[in-house]
């Protein structure tokens, strides 16, 4: 019985005994390790202190970095704020919305607020533009007034003593109201008829503009760079245009070709040979010489050929130089006779000879023709053929309109230079107001033609026609360039743009003794009647023919030169 209890008693105490040797082992590891701690503790936390150091460094550089692009962002807000200008804040918030937010994934109420803001906006910049329109328009009406009235005083001033009344009363309705100057001469004698605002037309120098264009051709023929037969084409390569065309539509280019080939210094000696840059002897106190460049160069020499730049001319040197055209190169002294025995016995002075072969003034005279028949001066309608050229630019504060003329060709006895100032002005329009002296003066029996006689060039088979497609003018013509742009300019400040400054003439009327006498109609806006002149008007032509044969009896049957795209009824 006794074996039987004794092996369990065994098991029991080395299990035991076991428990207890782990125990302490495990108890011995966990004092080892305590004793440990203490040095790994202290070596992590001098490699932590290194660690957090530069992390702070780090920390440090990325908050200044912060800075400055939250810097950068406030700048470039304010510099957006400033360039939208002055949008309130509903605008500002309802334009961050829109550009945040897609206009259909708005709800109504945002949708409807951003409209309200744009619409806001758009009232607002009208209205700043209106503002601004506003202020244009009463500042060019105040420069334009303050010429005319500074022309209205200076006519006022004139000396009239000597002066022919009656083509002084012509000149003065061909004026009107606008601000300038009209010389009226004897393009064979030098006799003054009279000077319109005589401290403009004599005291007082302006740019040329186009009108040097005459120079330029004269310079151009003499030193064989234009072709007298007129077959080069100098201009452009998009026309074929010759020295009659380039005049009758006052072409830029190729006048700026043909003064770049002739160079400075030759048409400076031109310029001098037609008058130009010196006094013309007028019986006239201080009298302007006008001005010429000392030097130019390069493209400098082909704008000045053309515009006329850095020169200065009076009035009355343009109708000398038309008048030393016109009566084969004398430049004549203008003189205006102070008494009625001087008048009497006036005697003509000529001051010298242009120097210029007459084929080549002769070769510049179908290009004058031209201009007044189909080309820049065709509002100048007369009922005898004349010569003339046309000039708009910018120039002494004011935009320009020049023209100086002669006629009737065949035998002058009138020569008109015009210049005009104001905003929309003109040559064309400065031509408008030449041929209004000329057709009043037309009955004068001093100046009509001579019964039987034939104006030069006046039939159709001579007439000088333009040489390239009517429909491709005003490609070519630079002067209706210029006056579209004076009247959008005129337009845009709030100015009236005159167009019924066009003259149609009738249908010779004989009369009780039979002699024929041209009736003047000034044509209106196209279905308009017509407004009957002085002289009575019982019939109207429809030949747009621009010179039709002589009458019967020899007089010169009269012209029709009607405005473009106006026609009487």
């Amino acid at each position: 019985m006794t074996p039987k209890f004794r092996f369990p008693r065994v098991a029991l105490a080395l299990s035991a005994l076991l428990l207890f040797a782990a125990a302490s082992a495990q108890a011995a590891s966990k004092k080892s390790a305590a004793k440990k701690a203490p040095a790994n503790s202290a070596a992590k936390s001098k490699r932590g202190g290194r660690e957090t150091a530069s992390a702070r460094k780090e920390s440090r550089s990325s908050k200044r970095e912060r800075a400055a692009e939250a810097r950068k962002g406030r700048n470039s807000k304010s510099e957006r704020a400033e360039r939208r200008g002055k949008k309130g804040r509903a605008e500002e918030r309802a334009d961050a919305r829109a550009s945040k937010k897609d206009w259909r994934r708005m709800s109504k109420r945002e949708r409807m607020a951003a409209a309200r803001a744009e619409a806001e906006r758009r009232r607002r910049e009208a209205a700043e533009r209106a503002r601004l329109i506003a202020l244009a328009i009463a500042r060019r009406r105040a420069a334009d007034q303050a010429l005319k009235d500074e022309s209205a005083a200076a006519i006022a001033r004139d000396e009239t003593t000597g002066e022919d009344l009656s083509v002084r009363r012509a000149a003065l309705d061909a004026l009107g109201d606008h601000a300038g100057t009209v010389v009226v001469m004897n393009p064979k004698t030098g006799q003054v008829y009279t000077v319109v605002n005589q401290d403009w037309g004599l005291r007082r120098g302006f740019k040329p503009c186009s009108t040097i264009k005459l120079v330029t051709g004269l310079a151009g023929l003499s030193e064989h760079v234009i072709d007298p037969v007129q077959t080069v084409n100098i201009g452009t390569s998009s026309f074929s245009l010759d020295l009659t065309d380039s005049l009758a539509y006052s072409n830029n280019g190729y006048f700026q070709r043909v003064g770049g080939q002739v160079g400075f210094s030759k048409m400076m000696e031109y310029a001098h040979k037609l008058g130009l840059g010196e006094p013309t002897g007028i019986n006239h106190p201080f009298e302007s010489p006008g001005k010429l460049p000392v030097f130019k160069d390069g493209y400098a020499v082909n704008h000045m050929s053309s515009h006329g730049d850095d020169i200065e001319v009076t009035a009355i040197q343009l109708a000398r130089m038309a008048s030393a055209i016109g009566n084969g190169g004398k430049l004549l002294v203008p003189h205006l006779p102070r008494t009625p025995e001087e008048n009497v016995k006036f005697k003509t002075e000529v001051r010298r000879d242009v120097d210029i072969p007459q084929d080549n003034l002769r070769l510049v005279l179908p290009g004058m023709i031209g201009a007044t028949s189909y080309g820049t001066a065709r509002r100048a309608a007369a009922p005898f053929t004349i010569a003339g050229k046309t000039g708009t630019c910018t120039g002494q504060g004011s935009k320009l309109g020049l023209f100086t003329s002669y006629g009737p060709v065949g035998d002058p006895k009138l020569a008109v230079s015009v210049i005009l100032r104001n905003s929309g002005m003109s040559g064309p329009k400065a031509a408008v107001v030449a041929g209004e002296v000329y057709r009043r003066l037309a009955y004068d029996a001093r100046f009509a033609p001579k019964p039987g006689s034939q104006p030069m060039l006046a039939n159709d088979m001579l007439a000088p026609r333009p040489h390239i497609d009517p429909r491709k003018a005003a490609e070519v013509s630079d002067e209706d360039r210029d006056d579209d742009a004076a009247d959008a300019d005129a337009a845009a400040a709030g100015g009236t743009v005159d167009k019924s400054d066009a003259y149609v003439v009738s249908t010779a009327d004989e009369n009780a003794n039979g002699t024929q006498r041209p009736a003047l109609q000034k044509t209106g806006k196209f279905g308009e009647r017509p407004s009957v002149s002085p002289t009575p008007a019982p019939r109207q032509t429809n030949n747009n023919t621009a010179a039709p044969a002589p009458a019967a009896n020899g007089a010169e049957r009269p012209r029709r030169v009607t405005e473009k795209q106006e026609k009487p009824e």
